[in-house]
Order: C-alpha cells, then sequence, then structure tokens
C-alpha cells in the first residue's frame, strides 16, 4: 500500500515515523518544506513539496493539519490525483460538517473519506498509543485499519460520516470538566495548608482517580505548563464543541464556562500552554 501523510507536526511527524517503521512506503508533505526534509531525512523515507505529488497514485492518504479550511484544501488538492478506490483519512479535529462535506466530495470521485480525529496526545503519537474514533464507510475503515494500527492502541468505528468528530466533541467535553476539577482540587488543598504530594497519594487511587490526576498533578501543582495539549488548541476545539451543541439544542454550560476560563489563561499569556494551566487563573 503506497501511503502520502500530510501534516508533519508533534503529532503527524511520530504517527509517520511509525508507519515507517512498520514497513510502509510513506511519502511525507509538510506546507514547510523544510520540516517535511527534516523528517524525510530522519526517518529513511520521501517527501514531496505539494499535496498533488503526495497524493498522486496513493492508496491511503493520511493528514493531519490545523483546522476546518486546511483539512478542505488540502483534500481538494488531493483528490484528484489519488489511486481509484484509494481511502482519506484524516486525523485532524473538526467540525461534524467538514467530515460530512469531504465525504461527500470523496464518495463522488469515486474514493473514500474517514474522519478518524484522536485522543491521547503527544505522548501518544510518539509512544504509537493513540486511541482513534472513526466516522465514514466501515469497509473503507477495514481495508487501512492495519496501516492506522502503527501509531494506535484502539481504534473505533463509531458510525458514518462525522461520527468520529462528534465522538472527539465527547471526549473534549469531559476533560474540559475533569481539567477544572484538578485545577479547583489542588488549589483548595494549597488553600487549606495541605502538601499537595501527600494528597495526591491519598487520594488518586480512588474514586477522584484520572489520567489528567495521574499525569498532571503534580506538574500543575508546580506551576508548570510549557509541554502538552497547548490551550489554543482546546479552545479551537471547544468552539467546534459549542458550535455543534448550538446546532443540537445540548446544554453544555460547564463546558462553555471552562471554554471562557481557558480564554483567561490565554490573557495570562498561556496561550501554548498545557491544558492543565487552568490552574493558572487560581491563587496559590
Amino acid at each position: 500500500m503506497k501511503i502520502a501523510f500530510a501534516g508533519l507536526g508533534v503529532m503527524g511527524a511520530p504517527m509517520a515515523r511509525h508507519l515507517v517503521a512498520a514497513g510502509h512506503d510513506v511519502t511525507g508533505f509538510n506546507r514547510t518544506p523544510a520540516k517535511a526534509q527534516a523528517w524525510a531525512e530522519a526517518n529513511g523515507a520521501g517527501w514531496v513539496p505539494t499535496v498533488a505529488e503526495a497524493a498522486a497514485g496513493t492508496d491511503l492518504f493520511i493528514l493531519c493539519v490545523g483546522n476546518d479550511d486546511d483539512v478542505r484544501a488540502v483534500v481538494t488538492e488531493a483528490l484528484p490525483h489519488l489511486a481509484p478506490g484509494a481511502v482519506i483519512v484524516d486525523h485532524t479535529t473538526t467540525s461534524a460538517t467538514v467530515a460530512r462535506d469531504m465525504a461527500t466530495l470523496a464518495a463522488d470521485s469515486g474514493r473514500s473519506f474517514i474522519d478518524a480525529p484522536v485522543s491521547g496526545g503527544q505522548a501518544g503519537a510518539e509512544n504509537g498509543q493513540l486511541s482513534v474514533m472513526a466516522g465514514g464507510d466501515a469497509a473503507a475503515l477495514a481495508r487501512v485499519e492495519p496501516a492506522v494500527m502503527a501509531y494506535s492502541k484502539a481504534i473505533k468505528h463509531m458510525g458514518p460520516a462525522g461520527s468520529g468528530q462528534l465522538t472527539k466533541m465527547v471526549n473534549q467535553i469531559a476533560i474540559a470538566g475533569v481539567v477544572q476539577g484538578l485545577a479547583e482540587a489542588i488549589h483548595f488543598a494549597r488553600s487549606a495548608g495541605l502538601d499537595t504530594d501527600a494528597v495526591y497519594d491519598a487520594v488518586s487511587k480512588g474514586a477522584a482517580q484520572s489520567w489528567q490526576m495521574d499525569n498532571r498533578w503534580k506538574t500543575a501543582a508546580a506551576g508548570q505548563f510549557d509541554f502538552g495539549f497547548a490551550v489554543d488548541w482546546m479552545r479551537k476545539d471547544l468552539g467546534l464543541v459549542l458550535d455543534e451543541a448550538r446546532a443540537n439544542g445540548a446544554r453544555l454550560d460547564m463546558t462553555a464556562l471552562v471554554d471562557s476560563y481557558y480564554a483567561e489563561v490565554q490573557a495570562l499569556g498561556g496561550a501554548r500552554w498545557d491544558t492543565s494551566s487552568l490552574k493558572a487563573r487560581l491563587v496559590p
């Protein structure tokens, strides 16, 4: 299977690396050619300077780019050049609307489009342990699943086009609430004069335990945020969530509130801080 990977950033570069390590024929593309060249040289793979060249004769076209507009631009440019019956797998977090639009566009050209956002962050990408939630044609997903498993620990088909993106929105809603709870818990512990390390040891093995607690409690308590999933990215994702909620009538009071708190973090200069930086807006 000839594979192209478009978008070699902090997520895409390690994902594409795992594909090469698994023995796949991978060509890389990035809007900044120097990034693509550096990735190719580091991984013994090929790279090209345009989407059209990346897509030429490709059976599996994977992308992990920035937003809806990026996905529309890349897919529209790639489609005429892909092999007949090719599958596009989009790991970008986007609106469900763009996923449905791209699936229709792909189907009209005799190809398939799978919306496949991921959870696990940069560490999951580096370790090949991402969770993939996929929407689109189940048969098309099954054809490319062995390749996608090169950087995944689980792939779940959620339904028709857009279902993967809707599931990712559920993921972000749940994370937003947990991270805010974590920030307030640390803040309360400090205000009460407790040792936060001792508090973690006491509560992390019980019902309060979560991935966020295990991986972000100690760094958040220490005021360390210069890593991880950026606040700017989370606000983009929560914007998609809140737009979808306005359309489907879901009440997301907590999510809207946490989004406003992230706006405060941005105002503090934390646009690129980890999402656990909600703690930074609280004193002490």
